[in-house]
């Protein structure tokens, strides 16, 4: 199967949930953060760093259920349109 290359938006989105990814984890270890989610920590430092913009739902699920975020606001703020600099 051929994966085709992610769009500028996907790529786009996959930082802006790194991002928050990393924002609620906060002072937590990504060691803590990944087993208590059953992931490797290597795969969350790919997801927070943008390196895999497009995490498999049951991942994204796992990791938000530790950070006791909601996937409605998750998707809400990854997916919202790009914020203007002021």
């Amino acid at each position: 199967m051929v994966r085709l290359p992610l769009t500028p938006a996907e790529l786009e989105r996959g930082q802006r949930l790194g991002a928050l990814l990393r924002q609620a984890r906060g002072d937590r270890s990504i060691l803590d953060t990944a087993l208590d989610a059953g992931i490797s920590p290597e795969t969350l430092r790919k997801i927070e760093s943008g390196r895999v913009a497009t995490p498999a739902f049951p991942t994204i699920a796992a990791i938000a259920a530790v950070l006791g975020l909601s996937l409605d606001a998750v998707w809400a703020d990854i997916s919202a349109p790009a914020r203007l600099a002021s």
